[in-house]
């Protein structure tokens, strides 16, 4: 469908950009993430966590709109995207480890 004027507004709509952030260790490999993403930007890793899960992995960073769909999906928490400026707390996020416990399968 062709517009017959341009909006009054055209130049100050932007898309948000973002970036996925992926913690590894958390992932179980469902690929919900890969299927949902409306920009095909993860792809499912050839490389294993460290529960012999293959998890997603970023292809295209720069495509990434930030719409959270990959966040809201995911099972585990293991994905989730921040603005394209706050690398801080990506940076920080990211850096969190699994714990002991939950990594071999409780405290028993």
């Amino acid at each position: 469908m062709r517009y017959w004027r341009k909006p009054l507004d055209i130049d100050q709509v932007t898309v948000p950009h973002g970036r996925v952030v992926i913690i590894a260790d958390r992932c179980k490999g469902c690929a919900f993430c890969v299927e949902y993403c409306p920009k095909d930007v993860l792809v499912m890793s050839e490389d294993f966590n460290r529960k012999g899960y293959h998890p997603p992995e970023v292809v295209k960073d720069g495509e990434c709109v930030n719409c959270n769909l990959c966040e809201m999906i995911c099972p585990d928490f293991a994905i989730f995207c921040v603005a394209a400026g706050d690398e801080e707390a990506a940076a920080a996020v990211a850096a969190q480890r699994v714990p002991e416990e939950e990594e071999e399968g409780g405290p028993n």
